[in-house]
Parts: structure tokens; C-alpha cells; sequence
């Protein structure tokens, strides 16, 4: 029995030393971009090990480098990243020239689904997770973005915020670590300028207020949505609400102001402004 289970042991350091290899190679032809052997190593690495972990998040990062396209044009509005400025003979800017980045969708969805594959064996990889989420962010995939960070607030209950990364290593930052990312990905949202897509911001700030009902960030996003839709009485109501958990913060004060200069409440706009005067000067 000894004896059967020392073998054991050496078929299973062999087999993670086997997938530390396949990984290192990987990230050496991923480093310069070389595709072809990218996926000569991926497909002897699934015969060798299909459940590996670090498997599927190298099949995503795979799939998001062959879907990324670089397209170069001239535009009226001066692009991310460096351009060339074009101007006219009397030396006005005429337009720019400048690179856009898109992704191939149908290339994409295969790393969304590898990621897939790879949470239903280790749902606690937060980094499976956080990578699913920025792929489909990517993709403007946005009711899908939003329902992913909702399954991860409801699995964090679950898991208690224990969390593994690369490697299976224990995620150090905890929960601090879990609700910034959060915090992130619902600015994202808001960076989009897209009304249309406030919905997502709710349906997330009111989920983790279920499991996280003293998180400031996450009361002054649902406020802010209420503030875009001019509902400011909804809007305070949950300001307030903030300010008992952080009656320093500026944001939440300078808000709550906001909003009663907006319902005519003109005194008491001028406490919170006062109030936010005295913590600036302190």
C-alpha cells in the first residue's frame, strides 16, 4: 500500500510539472505572438491534461489574441492611443490618423466558453471569473457582463470570499480585493455614457447591497442611476442611507447636496456644502 500510494504521488507531481511546461511554453510563443505553436502546445496540452486549470485560461487569452484586429483610418475626433494629426494649409486640425482595436465576436465567444468550461470545475478561480467578465465587457456582451458579476456577488456568499487565482493560489486580497473589482467594473459600465445600460448598474449595486448592505460604493451607484433618471428623491433616500456608513465622504455629501438643490430644498443643500467646506479644510 506504501508503495501504491508513493507512486501516486509521483504521477501527480509529474503531471504538474508536465502542466507548469505546457504553460511556460505557452506563454513564451504568446509572448511573440506566434499563434501557430500557441495552439500546438494548447492541443498537446488537452490530450496530456484536459481538466487542468491553467488550460483553459490559456485557451481564452489564445482566442482574445486572435480576435484582436487592428484597424488603421482617418476620423474627425482625435482616437485613444497615438495619432497623427492632420491639419489644413492655414494649420487647423482637419482630422486624425489613428488605430482602433476591435475583436472578432465569434473567436471571442470560444475563450468566453473555454472560461466557461474552466468555472464549472473551479468555481472558485476568481480569475476565471474576472476574466469572463472583461472578454465580455470586450465584446459589449453587457446583459451577459452584468448577470457574471451577479453569479460571482451570490457565489462570494457561498465561498466566503475565499477565493483562488493562477495556480489555484489563495486570492490574498479577500474581500477588500473582490469588492474593488466590482467597484471597477460598474464604472465601466458608467464610462460607456450609455443610459441605456443604467439598468445593469442597478441590477448589480442591488445585488451586492444584499450581501454587502454597508457598501458605500455600491449605495452611491444605485443613487447615481436614480440622479441620471432625475428621481431624486429615490436618490436620496439611498444617499443618506451612505452617509450613515461614511459621513466624511465628500462624494456621498456632494451628492446628497445635488439632490436637494434639486427638490428646492435650498437650506439644506447649503448644510451639506458647508459640511463638505469644514472636512476639506480640516
Amino acid at each position: 500500500m506504501r508503495r501504491l500510494f508513493t507512486i501516486a504521488i509521483l504521477i501527480i507531481m509529474t503531471s504538474m510539472a508536465n502542466a507548469q511546461d505546457y504553460k511556460a511554453d505557452f506563454l513564451k510563443y504568446y509572448q511573440k505572438g506566434d499563434t501557430l505553436q500557441q495552439r500546438k502546445v494548447l492541443q498537446a496540452w488537452g490530450q496530456k491534461s484536459p481538466k487542468d486549470a491553467e488550460l483553459f485560461t490559456c485557451y481564452s487569452n489564445y482566442y482574445m489574441g486572435l480576435s484582436r484586429q487592428e484597424v488603421v483610418g482617418l476620423t474627425t475626433e482625435q482616437p485613444d492611443g497615438e495619432s497623427l494629426v492632420l491639419t489644413d494649409n492655414d494649420g487647423n486640425v482637419a482630422g486624425y490618423m489613428g488605430s482602433t482595436i476591435t475583436y472578432q465576436t465569434e473567436m471571442l465567444q470560444k475563450g468566453i466558453d473555454k472560461l466557461n468550461e474552466g468555472i464549472a470545475l473551479y468555481p472558485d478561480r476568481l480569475d476565471m471569473r474576472f476574466g469572463m467578465v472583461y472578454l465580455l465587457g470586450v465584446n459589449k456582451q453587457w446583459e451577459a457582463f452584468a448577470d457574471n458579476i451577479v453569479k460571482a456577488i451570490q457565489y462570494s456568499a457561498r465561498n466566503k470570499n475565499k477565493w483562488t487565482w493562477e495556480e489555484n493560489q489563495p486570492f490574498e486580497e479577500g474581500e477588500a480585493g473582490f469588492l474593488s473589482a466590482l467597484q471597477d467594473y460598474q464604472v465601466q459600465l458608467f464610462n460607456t455614457n450609455d443610459d441605456a445600460l443604467l439598468p445593469y448598474v442597478q441590477r448589480i449595486a442591488q445585488e451586492m447591497l444584499k450581501y454587502y448592505p454597508k457598501h458605500v460604493e455600491s449605495l452611491s451607484n444605485l443613487a447615481v442611476t436614480y440622479m441620471i433618471a432625475k428621481q431624486y428623491n429615490e436618490a436620496l433616500s439611498v444617499l443618506l442611507k451612505a452617509e450613515q456608513y461614511a459621513p466624511n465622504d465628500t462624494v456621498v455629501l456632494g451628492n446628497i447636496a445635488y439632490c436637494y438643490e434639486h427638490t428646492n430644498e435650498q437650506a439644506k443643500a447649503e448644510k451639506y456644502r458647508q459640511r463638505i467646506n469644514q472636512i476639506e479644510n480640516q
